[in-house]
């Protein structure tokens, strides 16, 4: 019951912790719009599992530490100088991280990647200074060899950290206890090179254990236990118990706890529970005792990865709770941030001197303003205090600004800036809203909303989707957070919008249904038929959402309604509705049932899809 729930988690956090460091930084986020559709890797990872614990007030804000970026000196003791030179160009970057080399901006990615680097390397000097457990919420770079990157692993934080502990004179093993779904080729690669350069062999470096589900052939010098697909949680934890049994004793542990073990990860095949996972945490913590560690995160390529870098840290700090399976950090900051601007006090949104001009005659306009309330200066502080301008600037975006266009029935609101060696200025964000009065009370309608990278491209692997004229900026779900906080700060009864495509009805339909509940129960068949069509599969696993839009855009995709024949389908594009806080009424949810079971789709079989 939800009362018990509230009931343990009070007490939980009446109750004594384990001491935990966090490293982190908001730059950790790597500035790359096509990672997440490309691998379902979320770069927002770091920043959802921070707010959530901070949030929860898990731990105090001292307890947060912030890296430094490592020097190319530094990474030169684990690297070759070949590679160091190779990451200066966007092809090989783009080549490691699974992109295309338009979506590399050199410097902002490595500006992310060293700093990742230097949060490991203090998490270690941090775990042995303090002998506390130190979690840098980002790193477990663990396919980065000396030599080369691959696997979303540019440079390897783990070979870093072991350098740099022995630079400082720690004599101790490290264990590298390595439970990422996929074997640690680079980072037994990256030991044995620094091995060969400390004078010692990889045994004398570091003692490496892991458990994977992938075979990717001997691994010399590795205690490697591999495992078959959807093995569960039962079959891991013997096996991770075992693997704990024959570790030696160490006096560092670098633990990578990767979140692609869990079942559904498109490029993980071990099928744990999400209480299996934080099971592994726990018996981990457990076995390591007082060992000083570092953990890591590792890969995880579904968008609620994020829970398991938080209940990792939860375990750590000897909590005995796991993070609710709806929780919405994002949501959650914004609203944070948004209360603490104290935007109603006298000039910011209230009358200021231009306005009382403009009433007594004395000018003939006021500033403008994005339905009646929100002036440009305004607009872009939130945005700035959101962290979204700083996300645009190492998009390699400068000379940010908003323009504001007062019109009926809809205001105008855009984001502009311009790129290097471009003197040109480009819209990033196009926005057009209205307050529209209806009978249950007055609604934020959004006319249209496009989220632009004008320095994207397309190519054979990613083209357009359907009304795309340049790629996203990855900021979707930021778009739609800002929209219900917009209209909970005006009062406003929640917000409508008018899907003009499938993939956009596809990204929304958590927050939104629509109004129509027959439109809405054609749209759940529509999204189970095609999510069921093995055409509609991506190679790694998952749905194939652009071809599936641009299938049903071409004329590709038929129902059958009833007992009527098969005909083309044409979307329908009819309103959606904020539903998050509000609960479908029985009457409306059977005609929803009904209207789905009723409903069949089919991709026609000659269909080209790309």
């Amino acid at each position: 019951m939800a009362w018990t729930r509230r009931l343990l988690r009070k007490l939980a956090r009446m109750a004594p912790r384990s001491p935990l460091r966090l490293v982190y930084d908001e730059a950790y986020r790597l500035p790359l719009t096509s990672l997440q559709r490309t691998t379902g890797f979320d770069p927002r990872r770091p920043d959802l599992a921070l707010w959530y614990l901070r949030d929860g007030d898990w731990l105090p804000e001292k307890d947060v530490l912030k890296p430094a970026r490592i020097s190319y000196q530094e990474l030169a003791v684990v690297h070759t100088a070949q590679w160091l030179e190779d990451v200066g160009r966007p092809e090989p970057l783009a080549r490691a991280l699974s992109v295309e080399p338009w979506d590399i901006d050199v410097d902002s990615v490595m500006a992310s990647l060293r700093l990742i680097c230097g949060g490991t390397v203090l998490a270690a000097r941090v775990a042995l200074n303090e002998r506390v457990p130190v979690f840098n919420l980002a790193g477990g770079f663990h396919h980065a060899f000396p030599d080369k990157g691959g696997g979303l692993c540019v440079v390897s934080d783990l070979g870093l950290a072991v350098a740099q502990v022995r630079a400082d004179g720690f004599q101790g093993r490290v264990g590298v206890l390595d439970l990422d779904a996929h074997p640690p080729d680079g980072t037994r690669a990256v030991l044995l090179h620094l091995g060969e350069r400390l004078g010692s062999d990889s045994t004398d470096t570091a003692w490496i254990g892991s458990i994977s589900g992938s075979d990717w052939g001997p691994l010399p010098g590795v205690d490697e236990t591999l495992l078959p697909a959807g093995t569960g949680d039962e079959g891991y934890l013997r096996a991770l118990d075992a693997l704990l049994a024959r570790m030696p004793a160490c006096g560092l542990c670098l633990v990578v706890a990767g979140g692609d073990v869990l079942a559904g990860d498109p490029l993980g095949r071990l099928g744990l529970s999400v209480a299996g996972v934080q099971r592994r945490d726990r018996k981990v913590v457990h076995a390591l005792g007082k060992t000083p560690s570092v953990w890591l995160p590792g890969g995880g390529y579904q968008e609620h990865c994020w829970q398991l870098v938080a209940n990792a840290a939860l375990a750590l700090l000897g909590v005995p709770l796991a993070v609710p399976a709806r929780a919405d950090p994002l949501s959650r900051h914004f609203a944070l941030v948004a209360n603490g601007l104290q935007l109603d006090q006298p000039g910011d949104w209230q009358l200021d001197m231009s306005d009382v001009e403009a009433e007594l005659g004395m000018r003939t306009s006021t500033t403008p303003r994005l339905l009646d309330h929100y002036t440009a200066e305004s607009i872009e502080y939130i945005y700035y205090k959101l962290g979204i301008l700083q996300h645009l600037q190492r998009l390699g975006y400068h000379g940010l600004r908003i323009e504001i266009r007062e019109a009926q029935p809809a205001d105008h609101m855009r984001l502009v800036g311009q790129f290097t060696g471009d003197p040109a200025v480009h819209v990033l964000v196009d926005v057009a809203l209205e307050r529209r009065h209806e009978v249950d009370g007055d609604v934020l309608f959004v006319h249209w909303l496009e989220l632009r990278h004008p320095k994207g491209s397309w190519s054979a692997g990613r083209p357009p989707l359907p009304g795309q004229s340049v790629p996203g900026l990855g900021l979707a779900r930021e778009a739609g957070v800002l929209l219900a906080r917009t209209a909970e700060r005006l009062g406003l009864a929640g917000v409508v919008l008018r899907p003009a495509w499938f993939h956009v009805a596809y990204s929304a339909r958590y927050r939104y249904r629509f109004r129509q509940p027959e439109v809405q129960g054609r749209f759940e068949a529509l999204v189970r038929d095609l999510q069921a069509e093995p055409r509609l599969q991506h190679e790694s696993g998952g749905f194939a959402l652009g071809p599936a839009s641009r299938a049903i855009a071409k004329g590709d995709v038929s129902i059958a309604h009833g007992s009527l024949a098969p005909m083309f389908y044409s979307w329908e594009s009819e309103e959606m509705i904020d539903v998050l806080h509000a609960a479908t009424a029985p009457e409306v949810q059977a005609i929803i049932d009904r209207e789905r079971s009723i409903s069949h789709f089919t991709l026609s079989p000659t269909a080209v899809l790309t």
